[in-house]
């Protein structure tokens, strides 16, 4: 076990990491952030802020001998900069879980190969792989690059080969999943903590709804079945077993018209649609992700209190900050901001918890202060 008075790493300065941090301080850990931004939201309030490239190996060095143990804050951070400070110490996600959730083409591969399922998809290398994986898929289709995307990015609809071919062109001619739409009932997620033990402790299943391929609002409990919900937190513990995961881990559903699961994607890290366990769980994730990388005992997932979370992006900034007494002034609502210096149209710049007795009593909440907010 690493105990507080350790010094952890984590290689992002985004706000996930800004929340990892400041769970990490609160239970009395020194936290060290490598993230090439001067200005990160959790570099700000690390104990240490490394200002450098992730493949820098000086600064990954520092990093590895300064720290107990160290996590990353997005799947993006190059694999073979966490192999290089597994030298070091643990490294929890481990560079081999981390792979697998950077290409697309890898993550659903494997989940399928661990006989999960996926909506029907077909890898494009090449343009000459486009005729051939029509023949296999029914359109509707989406065209989605096979790394780098997050939020709707790097995805374009594509109902014919010609489409295609000219999507895969804006793309670079990049690697690609061309994979079919699928008809939604909901959008769900489960959101698990796993340690070097295998112990696992999973939090209640969120229900989430998409604006413009951002997240936008996530309601626990959801409105899933007991059936589906119990088949997703099973595919979810059966994931992360078959990756032989410690940390914390996001996985996505598709729920279909057809009365099918699917898993949509994974996250190894804390996840936007887990953001409600900060104040209504007696975990938070963020604590969960210090847990893991330390090897304790998973965290107590009980959920107090049906909530809604919505996200706060750029787009209601305009030219001035938010009128936050509409949030401030409802006593079941909680604002997480993070600390992020400018505000753009999509940008997540923070979030807002709504608690209440159910969920339709938080929705009503959740309404008030986006009308006043002009969410």
């Amino acid at each position: 076990m690493i105990l507080p008075g350790a010094s952890l790493g984590v290689l992002g300065g985004g706000q996930l990491g800004r929340m990892f941090t400041l769970a990490a301080h609160s239970m009395g850990y020194r936290i060290v952030v490598l993230d090439p931004d001067p200005h990160s939201p959790a570099g700000l309030i690390a104990n240490q802020h490394i200002k450098a490239d992730y493949r820098d190996r000086a600064a990954l060095q520092m990093l590895g001998d300064e720290c107990a143990a160290i996590t990353t804050e997005f799947e993006n951070i190059p694999a073979d900069s966490l192999e290089f400070l597994e030298r070091y110490c643990p490294v929890r996600p481990d560079a081999a879980a981390v792979r697998i959730a950077q290409n697309r083409i890898h993550e659903k591969t494997f989940i399928q190969e661990h006989g999960l399922a996926t909506a029907p998809f077909a890898a494009i290398y090449e343009a000459a792989d486009i005729e051939e994986a029509f023949a296999g898929l029914t359109p509707p289709l989406l065209l989605k690059t096979a790394s780098m995307g997050y939020d709707g990015k790097g995805q374009l609809p594509v109902n014919t080969p010609d489409e295609a071919r000219v999507a895969f062109g804006k793309m670079g001619n990049t690697p690609c999943v061309l994979e079919e739409l699928v008809e939604l009932e909901r959008e769900i997620s489960v959101v698990l903590a796993r340690n070097i033990n295998a112990e696992t402790a999973i939090y209640p299943v969120g229900e989430n709804r998409h604006v413009n391929g951002i997240l936008d609002t996530t309601m626990v409990p959801s409105g899933a079945d007991p059936a589906t919900t119990a088949a997703a937190i099973n595919m979810a513990r059966q994931l992360a077993d078959a990756m032989n995961y410690c940390g914390v881990l996001a996985v996505e559903f598709f729920c279909t018209g057809q009365g099918e699961l699917l898993i949509n994607e994974i996250a190894p890290r804390p996840h936007n649609s887990g953001h409600f366990t900060a104040d209504a769980c007696e975990t938070s994730q963020f604590e969960q992700q210090v847990r893991m990388m330390c090897g304790l005992t998973p965290g107590n997932t009980l959920l107090l209190s049906a909530v809604v979370m919505t996200n706060l992006t750029g787009d209601i900034w305009g030219d001035n900050e938010p009128a936050w007494q509409h949030v401030l002034n409802e006593p079941g609502a909680h604002l997480h901001l993070y600390g992020k210096r400018e505000a753009r149209p999509g940008r997540k710049m923070g979030h807002i918890n709504c608690l209440a007795g159910d969920v339709d009593s938080a929705l009503e909440t959740t309404a008030r202060i986006r009308a006043a907010l002009k969410i």
